[in-house]
């Protein structure tokens, strides 16, 4: 599993491309989705479907860009399943991973469905690094955590980041 981790890693660093912001965007949600899944748990297949799901959540962004001159996280939600798609065909994955995978991408600025930890966890690794690259205020990072985070360690996590 970690071989493919790895492999989608770089197909997706090369699908990125010139691109240095979203390639180190994915890496930290990567990295933090995937300390958070091991903090809270999650059996190997969760947390593997939940790398590569950190890994490609914004692999929609050239192509909302293409299309609709927007990078909205609508758009994103709407266009990367198919590109994920894409890179997950050349892997020997199960349908059921494939359709989570893609589930969760076409999912993740959707706050109001999570329907699993694993896309909980999604969603909090990837408002902490928008946190910091946005360069939230406080009061934005306090209202988001309020409103969206639940895991322990993902609070924590939060919490010691931003000095809250």
């Amino acid at each position: 599993m970690n071989d493919i981790i790895q492999q989608i890693l770089l197909q997706m660093i090369q699908y990125d491309a010139g691109d240095a912001k979203r390639i180190q965007h994915f890496i930290k949600v990567y990295s933090f989705a995937h300390t958070i899944g091991l903090q809270e748990k999650l059996s190997v297949k969760e947390l593997f479907v939940l790398d590569i799901a950190s890994i490609l959540h914004d692999i929609g962004i050239h192509e909302a860009e293409k299309k609709y001159s927007s990078c909205s996280g609508k758009y994103q939600e709407e266009l990367g399943p198919g590109e994920a798609k894409k890179i997950l065909l050349n892997f020997s994955l199960s349908q059921a991973i494939v359709d989570r995978v893609c589930f969760l991408i076409a999912h993740h600025h959707t706050y109001n469905a999570v329907d699993g930890l694993d896309y909980q966890i999604l969603v909090e690794a990837d408002f902490l690094v928008n946190a910091f690259e946005d360069n939230m205020s406080k009061d934005t990072i306090l209202s988001i955590k309020e409103k969206v985070f639940k895991t322990k360690s993902g609070i924590q996590i939060l919490n010691t980041m931003f000095n809250l």
